[in-house]
């Protein structure tokens, strides 16, 4: 049996590092782990889309860090929750799935996961699907559960909200989501949630339906987001979201793509550098460290972690070469383009002789990138600035004026 790990430094650093919240509070959550009781702790993945993302390597990365601590972690595929489609920060409803959808979708989950968390040798980690219990749940059982919340609960909710001042459906079904969420802890019996914190209210659910069908004390600890200073948070919705798919190459040249702003909390949360190194890079920047340098050392740490070391330097290796060099700087062109054009404009502005549907196909087979983050949406515009480097293909670069 493993033992559990009660060093009270170690364990100060799981409930501090990139913590936002802890429920009910930080102190209770401390005494249990200082105890050497060996606790159930689970964070749920949405399966919407094909790969993890960065955003879900945060949370994995604090499973880890329990993991080493010694409790038992459990890695829940959202089976059944991922068909319905989770409403947090949503202006509409989500297009729901099927069941084959999303088992397919989340094949590559546990591989992915492996990089954070160990599902063999001593105390490996549980790999669960939330459908194996939500599709035994009658409709009696429905209404049961249903009848621990309140219409008010759910309507205060920032997203709906806007959706009714706007005039927007809100639908049935999304009321649903938290409470299948929430059911999620009773069926496993868990003692922790970990999440987002965009994630609080789902989890906070989930906290009181233990507490009322298992008479038990249910722990839940929210994770900050990935976001710049202002609070826009990194994500699929903004474009910038890093696929834990994506090859060295592009994950290294997506962090580089990142603006600065975010270093600090990008270090705190993507990385598992101890914290006096985290304090090194802090006094760092202040003191006039080149951002450049900083970020260089961040998308090597993020790729090695998804990868391996030899990979990332290799990344590394090749973004140096095709950024750094000053000859092929002298030699790039510059390219004069207006502010909000779409990708497909920006395309046809560097290369005029291509039909509409070419400059398409390029963009959707991943061939157009800024700063080697490929956008693969023709009609969206790509966030882009002054000295920013457009590739097309494999050998034309310009820098954009």
């Amino acid at each position: 049996m493993t033992s559990i790990n009660t060093n009270p430094e170690d364990v100060e650093f799981v409930l501090t590092r990139g913590v936002e919240n802890i429920y009910p509070t930080k102190e209770a959550l401390q005494a249990v782990l200082l105890s050497g009781k060996k606790l159930r702790i689970y964070a749920g993945f949405d399966p919407s889309a094909k790969s993890l993302h960065i955003g879900n390597a945060i949370v994995l990365e604090k499973l880890g860090q329990f993991q080493k601590l010694g409790h038992q972690i459990i890695f829940l595929v959202g089976s059944f929750t991922g068909m319905i489609g989770d409403p947090t920060d949503k202006n509409a409803a989500r297009v729901q799935l099927t069941r084959n959808e999303v088992l397919k979708n989340s094949r590559l989950f546990k591989l992915q996961a492996s990089h954070y968390l160990k599902f063999t040798g001593p105390n490996p980690a549980l790999v669960k699907y939330n459908h194996t219990w939500h599709d035994k749940i009658s409709f009696k059982d429905l209404i049961a559960l249903a009848s621990h919340f309140t219409v008010q609960q759910m309507i205060e909710r920032d997203m709906f909200q806007k959706r009714l001042a706007e005039q927007k459906p809100i639908y049935l079904h999304e009321f649903f989501y938290p409470l299948a969420q929430a059911y999620d802890s009773v069926a496993m019996n868990v003692d922790m949630e970990i999440g987002g914190n965009d994630q609080t209210f789902n989890m906070l659910c989930g906290r009181s339906l233990v507490r009322e069908l298992n008479h038990k004390e249910k722990f839940v600890l929210a994770l900050k987001l990935l976001a710049d200073p202002s609070g826009k948070k990194m994500g699929k919705t903004e474009g910038n979201i890093i696929s834990l798919d994506a090859t060295p190459d592009d994950m290294y040249g997506q962090v580089m793509a990142w603006p600065d702003t975010i270093i600090v909390n990008a270090f705190e949360l993507c990385t598992n550098i101890s914290e006096e190194q985290l304090a090194d890079i802090k006094k760092g920047l202040l003191g006039g460290m080149n951002p450049k340098e900083a970020k260089s050392r961040l998308a090597f740490l993020i790729t090695e972690l998804n990868y391996d070391t030899q990979k990332a330097t290799a990344a590394q290796n090749r973004f140096e070469k095709v950024f750094s060099q000053k000859d092929l700087e002298g030699k790039m062109p510059f390219l004069h383009i207006k502010p909000n054009l779409n990708l497909m404009d920006i395309v046809l502005t560097t290369k005029p002789e291509l039909s509409k549907s070419a400059a398409r196909r390029l963009i959707e087979q991943g061939a157009v990138s800024i700063n080697q983050m490929a956008y693969k949406d023709w009609d969206k515009v790509p966030p882009y600035h002054a000295n920013d480097v457009l590739k097309i293909g494999k050998h034309e670069f310009w820098k954009i004026k």
